[in-house]
């Protein structure tokens, strides 16, 4: 079995979040995904507009996720490939690079994003139709 790793907020659920989801799956078997908890977003400075328990429940109900697992920090990210015995972590192309230490624990992939979709997008869309 081939499992897959994968992290982020996952606020605001888009197709650009489920093309990235099935794309993932479809390079192995079983896809896990972490999802920043509520602290770990105040530590990167990031406001998610739904709660930690209500992302969790949205991607568990998402037919490529096998499961969702909290993200607490940066640094758990070679823990969580080692515990789960991952064989491929895969991120966004945005960060492309930037994971890259984590080669010598399994394979690093980089997917290309959806184009013209992204939750910043999403959010400066509604606050200007505050305005």
């Amino acid at each position: 079995m081939k499992t897959i790793i994968t992290y982020g907020t996952f606020d605001l659920i888009h197709a650009g979040h489920i093309q990235i989801l099935r794309r993932a799956k479809e390079m192995g078997d079983y896809l896990i995904v972490g999802i920043s908890t509520d602290e770990f977003n105040k530590l990167k400075h990031k406001e998610a507009f739904y709660s930690f328990e209500d992302r969790k429940l949205i991607l568990e109900s998402i037919r490529y996720v096998d499961q969702v697992i909290p993200e607490y920090s940066w640094e758990q990210k070679i823990e969580d490939i080692k515990k789960y015995n991952a064989d491929m972590f895969v991120m966004g192309d945005d960060w492309k690079g930037k994971f890259d230490f984590l080669k010598d624990y399994c394979e690093v992939v980089y997917l290309s994003r959806t184009e013209g979709i992204s939750t910043s997008l999403i959010k400066r869309n509604f606050s200007n139709r505050d305005e």
